[in-house]
Parts: C-alpha cells; sequence; structure tokens
C-alpha cells in the first residue's frame, strides 16, 4: 500500500502544482478587490453585466453541439458498422488526422476560404456575380466551431455504436421492426452514453472559444471567452476576468459530472 501511495506521488504533485494551485489563484483573484485586495463579491456580480455575451456563447455552442450530432451519428454509425476492422481502422485515422494539425492552422485555412477576398469569393467575382458575407458573422463562427470540434462528437460516438450487440438488431428485425424501429428503439438508446459523452466534449471548447470568434466573426461575434481574453491583455483586470473564468469553469464541471454520470451508464431498449 505504502508502495502504491509512493508511486502516486509524482501524479499528486503534479496536479497540486499545475491544477489545484492554479485553480486556487483564480478563485482567489475572483473574490478580491483589484485595488486593494479585500474580499469583494463585486467581481462575480460585474458578470450581469455580460449576462447578453454569455447566453450567445451558450446558445452558439448549443448550435454546434446539434450540428456536430447530426453530422456525427450517421458518420460513427457509418464507420461502426464496417464489417471489416481494418476499414474502420482507416475511416477512424481518417478522422482524427485533421486533428494533427495545429488548431490555428486550421482555422487560418477557413479564413482564407471565406475572407471577402478569399478563394470561394475571388471564384464567385470570376462568375460575374457580387461576392457573398461568407465572414465576421454567427455562422463563419458556428462553421469553425463545428469543423473544429466534430471529431470530438465522432470519436466517442463511435466507441459506444461500435459495441453495441449486433444480435439486437438481428432479434428486433426478426420480431418485425423496420430499420426506422431499429434505429429508434435499439441502437438510439444504446447510443445515449456517446451522445452525452460527445455533446459534452464538444460544448466545453464550444462555449469559451476565442480564437474562432476573433478570426472568423467580428465584434458583433464577441464571445465570453474573447471577454475573458481581454480583461487580461486590454482592460488590465484580472480579477473580473478570472470571476468570469470560474463561472465557466463551473460550468465545465457541471458538464463532466453529468457525463461521468450518464456516459457509463447502460440505456434500456425498448421494444
Amino acid at each position: 500500500m505504502k508502495t502504491r501511495k509512493l508511486l502516486a506521488a509524482p501524479y499528486i504533485v503534479w496536479m497540486c502544482i499545475f491544477t489545484v494551485i492554479p485553480l486556487g489563484i483564480v478563485v482567489y483573484y475572483a473574490f478580491t478587490d483589484s485595488i486593494t485586495g479585500a474580499l469583494t463579491l463585486s467581481n462575480i456580480t460585474g458578470i450581469a453585466s455580460y449576462t447578453g455575451i454569455f447566453l450567445k456563447s451558450i446558445w452558439l455552442a448549443l448550435i454546434s453541439c446539434a450540428i456536430c450530432l447530426i453530422i456525427g451519428f450517421p458518420t460513427a454509425h457509418f464507420i461502426a458498422t464496417r464489417p471489416k476492422e481494418s476499414t474502420q481502422k482507416l475511416l477512424y485515422m481518417l478522422i482524427m488526422l485533421p486533428m494533427c494539425i495545429s488548431f490555428l492552422l486550421r482555422t487560418l485555412a477557413w479564413v482564407a476560404l471565406l475572407d471577402d477576398t478569399g478563394i470561394i469569393n475571388n471564384a464567385i467575382r470570376l462568375l460575374g456575380m457580387k461576392p457573398l458575407p461568407l465572414v465576421r458573422n454567427n455562422g463563419a463562427v458556428v462553421l469553425g466551431m463545428v469543423y473544429n470540434y466534430l471529431p470530438y462528437m465522432i470519436l466517442p460516438l463511435y466507441s459506444v455504436i461500435v459495441k453495441i450487440d449486433h444480435r439486437l438488431v438481428e432479434a428486433a428485425e426478426d420480431l418485425g421492426a423496420n430499420h426506422g424501429q431499429v434505429f429508434r428503439h435499439v441502437i438510439l438508446p444504446l447510443s445515449v452514453p456517446g451522445i452525452i459523452s460527445g455533446f459534452t466534449m464538444v460544448f466545453v471548447p464550444a462555449v469559451s472559444t476565442f480564437y474562432i470568434s476573433q478570426k472568423l466573426g467580428s465584434s458583433g461575434t464577441t464571445l465570453i471567452g474573447d471577454v475573458i481574453e481581454s480583461q487580461f491583455k486590454t482592460a488590465y483586470n484580472p480579477n473580473l476576468g478570472a470571476a468570469m473564468s470560474l463561472v465557466l469553469m463551473i460550468m465545465v464541471f457541471a458538464c463532466v459530472a453529468i457525463m461521468n454520470r450518464f456516459s457509463d451508464g447502460e440505456a434500456e431498449v425498448i421494444m
């Protein structure tokens, strides 16, 4: 037992230095005054003026999650139902391949495509048409989120769907269920843990993103991540920025708690 504790010591020290202490610093700044250092709730109450930006960030993140689910579920199901394991591994690798490229480069690539002088609008000009407003709007921000975070939806869905016992599907079909009924009553309920995991893994980075909104959005698409960054870099009010970060952390912890509660549970098959 003592040996196990000693082996865990480096991990505990690492967690304390890089997780517990930084979180403690964030909490300290969130509840102290930027001038006197006295305890105060003004930073927390000051977040109320940014409620609209918070709600917008949550709304765009939820839209991104929904789109990722709509695209990711059939993609994950297609990969998981390939008869050859080698084909599954190949498709799985292709899904993960873009994640090997820098997040910044992937976002800048969309800027090069969607900008007013980008590849798509230059092609439109060659056809004699007026360029389209493809960038600096909510749609472009959601597109950037979906593109960057879609693998986070597909991978947990695939890991759950591939474990579904195919005999359940065959039994449902033998009982007279059509493809739609098999999906609704067998595949979908058993995929709920993967849906929850994927939804959480997409929502957490999407709601706190700032680089995507800066490159693909405008001043009208400012998200809470942009505000937090500005509090530290330009407004020089780290206490308010820490309070906002604390609220986001609570949201993240809530999402992780939900994921841990439901992702490992077994869904009921309703026939």
